[in-house]
């Protein structure tokens, strides 16, 4: 295993040593010096293009400088940032733009400082609108860490020895009307939330008439429809909200990740007027739900300067256009590669899903591994790929697919290149005994660990 250095030797005492120990597994350990659109630069000097965006937090790019400028301005004000007893102005011009942004009914925005926090604030609001306790999510959704979005998840990995949560939550299977109709037609939830694209359950895109069906169900039997947009929203999918692909009327719809520009933790449910009075309708419930950092200056300075990015360059189009090529290009390069089962996405939220291969010997060393750990092919893969200069990472609840999702300002030449280098590693899965060999190794390194 490799000397820890001075740094991580802290990180290691005082917060993970887990994590520290798991990245040296992974031979993915290194420190940063520099972070620049696409574009990061370790302490050795070389250079790893960002195929993930920190889980699509940098849609903007690493460092944009106009946000910077933006930070430094509000900070050189030595203005109010969280005196909790005034009406921030910042906050009100955020929340329009957001609203105007996400159309339809959505009218008033409540701030945080998560995703989970907003998934959180969502179920309560949920509850107050509808008086009922019920709750509906999908298979492989992942809302969140916290309690709360924690029970709106059915993955045991993520739910394992953390007690009882939330009662009266129901999962059904994702893109399944019928299953959604009966749970809804018992008229005991409060609400279905949904990822209109699944993220870590395998960049999972839903049938066209999908989703305004299910929507068209919430209605009829008097459940709010709550989409969550932490990962697929500000234009991640080429649209301010994915859900305006499928030309979606949500009652509430949460939004983080990106809005932060990456430098500042800032997330918001945008809700209607009705859900909102429902919660906040006297004067006694006028701070009823709120949190200490949500409205704070310059998280909202933050998240004006990246609306502002997003929009004067047009990274909604560039997701679109870039999106497809990338697809393209890597449909291309993975042609006829008997592992590569799929490759999809929306925008720049893309994957590749990988599947057992049909040849004997290459099957017997993919079920080796499959039967250590299910996530060791794809953590082999992802640790191939840094070595080539790229991060990315396999969907936390799928680790067949490895997600594709860079900053919206990567440049057509950087998606060259990292097709190029993923297709150098899918040919070294398929012809060569290296792979193989090494993620033996790197499996004795885990069972050590």
């Amino acid at each position: 295993m490799p000397t820890l250095t001075a740094t991580d030797r802290l990180y290691a005492e005082h917060v993970n040593p887990q994590w520290v120990r798991l990245l040296d597994v992974l031979q993915m350990n290194v420190p940063y010096i520099h972070c620049e659109g696409a574009e990061l630069f370790r302490a050795d000097g070389q250079r790893v293009l960002d195929f993930l965006s920190g889980y699509c937090v940098h849609n903007t790019g690493h460092n944009h400088p106009y946000i910077i400028s933006a930070l430094k301005e509000e900070l050189d004000r030595s203005g109010p940032v969280m005196l909790q007893s005034h009406a921030p102005e910042l906050a009100g011009e955020l929340a329009s733009r957001l609203c105007e942004s996400a159309g339809g009914r959505l009218k008033k925005a409540h701030f945080t400082s998560s995703g989970s926090e907003g998934v959180e604030a969502a179920i309560k609001f949920a509850r107050a609108h509808t008086e009922r306790a019920g709750l509906i999510f999908a298979d492989g959704a992942f809302h969140g860490l916290t309690c709360g979005a924690l029970s709106l998840m059915g993955c045991e990995f993520w739910r394992e020895g953390f007690g009882p949560l939330l009662p009266d939550t129901k999962q059904v299977p994702f893109g399944d009307l019928k299953n959604l109709a009966a749970e809804l037609s018992t008229k005991k939830h409060a609400a279905f939330i949904v990822e209109t694209i699944q993220g870590e359950g395998g960049i999972r895109i839903p049938s066209p008439e999908y989703l305004g069906e299910a929507q068209v169900l919430c209605r009829r039997y008097g459940s709010l429809f709550v989409v969550d947009e932490v990962q697929t929203g500000l234009y991640r999918t080429g649209r301010f909200l994915a859900a305006q692909h499928f030309g979606l009327d949500p009652d509430m719809v949460v939004l983080a990740k990106a809005l932060s520009g990456g430098l500042v933790p800032v997330g918001a449910v945008l809700l209607t007027d009705d859900v909102y009075n429902s919660v906040y309708g006297s004067l006694k419930r006028a701070f009823i739900h709120t949190s200490t950092y949500s409205e704070n200056n310059l998280a909202m300075r933050t998240g004006l300067a990246t609306l502002d990015v997003l929009e004067s360059e047009r990274l909604g189009a560039r997701a679109l256009s870039v999106g497809q090529y990338l697809r393209e290009r890597l449909q291309a390069a993975l042609a006829g590669y008997q592992m590569v089962k799929e490759v999809r996405g929306l925008g720049l939220f893309c994957g590749v899903e990988f599947q057992a291969p049909r040849s004997f010997a290459l099957r017997a060393s993919f079920e080796t591994f499959m039967r250590i750990h299910p996530g060791m092919f794809g953590q082999m893969l992802v640790m191939q790929l840094f070595r080539e200069g790229i991060l990315t990472q396999i969907c936390g609840n799928n680790f067949l697919v490895l997600k594709v999702a860079p900053p919206l300002v990567v440049q057509e030449v950087e998606v060259d290149e990292f097709v190029g280098k993923l297709g150098k590693v899918v040919g070294s899965i398929h012809a060569s005994t290296t792979f193989w060999s090494e993620a033996l190794g790197l499996a004795r390194r885990v069972m050590n660990v």
